[in-house]
């Protein structure tokens, strides 16, 4: 078996991508073959492997630094939200259900004989089991792999299904470094805290701490990284300063963020005359949003979500994106107004681009009993296309060709599109068959993801964009997203091997849990089920290995429909 080390954090966004990659980036260009490893993902972001295999796209991104090819091994569950309440369950890199928060992970409180209990006591050994045979394949043909935790290890109301965090620590034997984000505040209350709160049996595995975000003095910041080792017996084993643009691209698409962006703020000179503004649509369940970092990139062109129809009047080019909810995301652009706006900009022929679930919307109707289950639902009408959501989901890595340049790409959606005219086909194979994708004017739509990464077919469409909206705006012939990309993972190794204690997470990695870290009172909780009828305090419960990961606002919901048990997951979508 290969070394391994898990990457925890004391909150959700602490940073634990950011180190799980920079850890990959550092230890390859040492010479050492190592894979990255998430058990368990909630995340909109997600990316097709050549196999077909849908995963999060911060593993797709921690393999890129790895210098591997992404597999389903590193991110065997996923699940992407379709509300608040419930969220499609892909497992090894298939759909196989859509599951409430409660029906999923059981429930707190759960009575027994419930279909809550029921999946609570009974599903999470054969997930466990799952996650722990993907992450042994990965250590025996890797040097070592780094797993990535998700939200908090201390989440004590999920610790008995957790598969992410501590029950994949215990079942794997890892030692666990525990990112805090110093930018939040309360770095040392929350590192202490996430120990103080886990089981004996857990705190055993929690090797250090490493803190993330640091700005100003580090001298400073060291009398209290000394208190912190006297009281839990664990050292610090790296400040990392914080650092803009690192481009990595964002797990959470539940929130709208650019910082995936692969640059902030500042950007080059437009190479021509004028800049060019892009808006793009922050629709509900907004999927893949990844999409624009490619253009974000581009010397000159300003990239913005937005929610307002009059935040579209500057703009040069309006992208709709993709979604986890069309027919949801359609009603949404009707109610906000943005649904008349782009029927405006289509009529003055000003630019706009549908991607995948934006794709969809932009046709003439949408035949949905999978998704939303809305039946037939009238779309706006700009592009000649009807959709028919079909059970199985398509998940592939298409090349082809558009505006006469190489394109690649990939595609997750249920929808399946017929386009009925236009004006030309989006996206050739190269023997003038369309894929998924068509135009009609300055109107365009595709199901590709990704297609803005290929350089030639990005800065074709950019002049195509330019011409159709006026702007003496000239795509930089130079730019290279790939570069880019390597310039960030890059940077993100350079944080490790020079912010980092790298000869104790080269020990961790190497050797395992250490001996004899102490217990941290009080420990975990008793769980209510524990306590004793004669309502004396409980025991500190040691709770069993699980599994779990989820944000907090879908782990507390409790949805009403518990209509399905665990065991349908297998048999497909609903």
């Amino acid at each position: 078996m290969g070394g391994g080390l898990l990457v925890a954090g004391t909150t959700s966004d602490a940073g634990k991508s950011v180190v799980t990659a920079g850890i990959c980036r550092w230890l390859v260009r040492k010479g050492v073959k190592v894979a990255p490893f998430k058990a368990q993902n909630m995340s909109l972001n997600s990316f097709v492997t050549r196999e077909g295999a849908e995963i999060g796209r911060a593993q797709a991104m921690q393999a890129a630094a790895a210098r591997v090819e992404p597999s389903a091994l590193m991110n065997p569950v996923l699940l992407k939200p379709g509300s608040d309440r419930s969220s499609q369950v892909v497992l090894l890199g298939k759909p196989v259900g859509e599951l409430s928060a409660r029906g999923y992970f059981g429930g707190p409180g759960a009575p027994e004989g419930s279909s809550g209990a029921s999946l609570y006591g009974g599903r999470r050994e054969a997930l466990l089991g799952t996650v722990t045979e993907c992450l042994e394949e990965l250590r025996r043909t890797h040097d070592a792999v780094i797993c990535e935790g998700a939200g908090s290890p201390a989440e004590i109301n999920l610790r008995r299904t957790d598969i992410v965090n501590m029950g994949i620590a215990r079942a794997a034997r890892l030692p666990v470094v525990v990112v805090g984000d110093i930018d939040r505040g309360g770095v040392f209350a929350s590192f202490f805290g996430t120990t103080a709160l886990l089981s004996r049996e857990d705190q055993a595995h929690i090797a250090g701490y490493m803190v993330n975000k640091f700005r100003g003095d580090v001298t400073l910041l060291e009398p209290g990284l000394e208190m912190l080792r006297d009281l839990t017996g664990r050292p610090t084993v790296g400040v990392l300063p914080f650092a803009h643009g690192l481009g990595i691209d964002e797990e959470d698409g539940l929130r709208v963020s650019m910082r995936g962006a692969v640059r902030e703020s500042v950007v080059a000179p437009p190479h021509g005359a004028d800049v060019l503004r892009v808006a793009v649509c922050a629709v509900p369940l907004m999927s893949n949003f990844t999409d624009v970092d490619a253009l974000a990139a581009e010397p000159g062109v300003i990239v913005r979500f937005v929610d307002r129809p009059e935040e579209l009047a500057d703009a040069d080019l309006v992208i709709v994106p993709g979604t986890r909810g069309t027919v949801k995301a359609l009603a949404w652009l009707r109610e906000r107004g943005l649904a008349d706006a782009l029927k405006r900009r289509a009529a003055e022929g000003r630019p706009v681009l549908g991607i995948c679930g934006g794709y969809q919307l932009l046709g003439e109707r949408i035949e949905d009993d999978v998704e939303s289950r809305a039946g037939t639902v009238e779309g706006l009408g700009l592009l000649p296309v009807r959709v028919r959501f079909a059970r199985e989901k398509t998940l592939e890595r298409p090349v082809g060709e558009a505006l006469g340049e190489r394109v690649e790409g990939y595609e997750i959606h249920h929808g399946v599109a017929e386009v009925t005219g236009g004006d030309e086909a989006f996206v050739s194979d190269g023997h003038g068959r369309g894929l998924d994708g068509c135009r009609v004017g300055s109107v365009w739509g595709t199901h590709w993801h990704g297609s803005l990464e290929s350089d030639g077919f990005r800065r074709a469409f950019l002049r195509r964009v330019a011409d159709a909206a006026g702007r003496s705006f000239v795509p930089a012939p130079d730019t290279s997203f790939a570069a880019l990309r390597e310039e960030q993972l890059d940077r993100l190794g350079d944080l490790i091997e020079r912010h980092a204690d790298t000869d104790a997470l080269l020990r961790l990695i190497e050797q395992g849990v250490p001996a004899g870290l102490p217990f941290v009172p009080p420990g975990a909780p008793a769980h209510p089920a524990d306590a004793p009828a004669d309502g004396k305090p409980a025991v500190p419960a040691q709770p069993s290995d699980g599994a779990a990961d989820t944000t907090p606002e879908t782990a507390a919901a409790e949805a009403p429909d518990q209509s399905r048990s665990f065991e349908a997951l297998e048999g497909g979508t609903r």
